[in-house]
């Protein structure tokens, strides 16, 4: 027994299944309404293309060195929202 061919899927649909898409699981015949739509849909291309290019670039596992100056913009805006969310208890007179 076949699978049943789905409709057309619409841009929101491939969001939604993008994940199992990109990881391969993802049924066969939805595998090629993906591809159908991905051929004639750019926005959806670049979207997973860029899926892509981060998984590959989080499974290669390189190291990528944090700019000091960005370091210290990151420290300071984590300092001052946590500052923000956590003011310090006012000093007790002696």
């Amino acid at each position: 027994m076949s699978e049943p061919t789905p409709a057309a899927l619409s841009c929101e649909e491939i969001m939604r299944a993008l994940n199992d898409y990109v990881d391969g699981e993802t049924v066969a015949a939805v595998c090629r309404e993906f591809a159908e739509h991905l051929a004639g849909c750019n926005p959806c291309q670049v979207v997973v293309d860029n899926i892509r290019k981060t998984i590959r670039l989080y499974k290669a596992g390189e190291p990528y060195p944090v700019p000091p100056q960005c370091t210290a913009r990151l420290t300071a805006a984590l300092r001052a929202k946590w500052a923000a969310t956590f003011p310090a208890p006012p000093a007790h007179p002696r």
